[in-house]
């Protein structure tokens, strides 16, 4: 791939993956078969993490109770943990990264089957985590 393609790939946009997503989607348009694949697909990313701790190794899970006792939210959010050790390996990034991708697409469809732009969705959360910042308790 040269440059160009992977430059205008990388600024692509919501509205132009939704609309990419409307253009190919055949045999599961209906909505019973979208949310059906949003969660089996959220079942395959789960299971990619697991298999990245249990069967490759690259990343482990170390986790314990998180320390909520702090002065601020400023300090519980700097001191909170994920518990992951390590960093994926290529191949466990790339399985994960082609889930989440496969789980972007059916969320889009779900966005196209609903008339809800996903990048309307996108831009409303972002405003809210802007305004609410660390108050938003995510």
């Amino acid at each position: 791939m040269d440059r160009n393609t992977v430059s205008i790939e990388k600024n692509l946009s919501c509205d132009d993956f939704q609309a990419q997503v409307e253009d190919v989607l055949i045999r599961h348009r209906s909505i019973l078969d979208i949310i059906t694949k949003l969660d089996e697909y959220t079942s395959r990313i789960n299971r990619a993490v697991i298999k990245s701790v249990t069967y490759c190794g690259c990343i482990e899970i170390h986790a314990t109770r998180q320390d909520y006792n702090r002065e601020s939210l400023e300090e519980i959010k700097n001191n909170m943990q994920n518990h992951v050790k390590g960093n994926l390996c290529p191949s466990c990034k790339e399985i994960l990264e082609e889930e989440i991708g496969a789980y972007l697409f059916y969320l889009s469809a779900l966005c196209n089957a609903l008339d809800i732009n996903l990048s309307d969705s996108l831009l409303k959360e972002y405003r809210n985590m802007k305004t609410l910042g660390i108050f938003s308790l995510k």
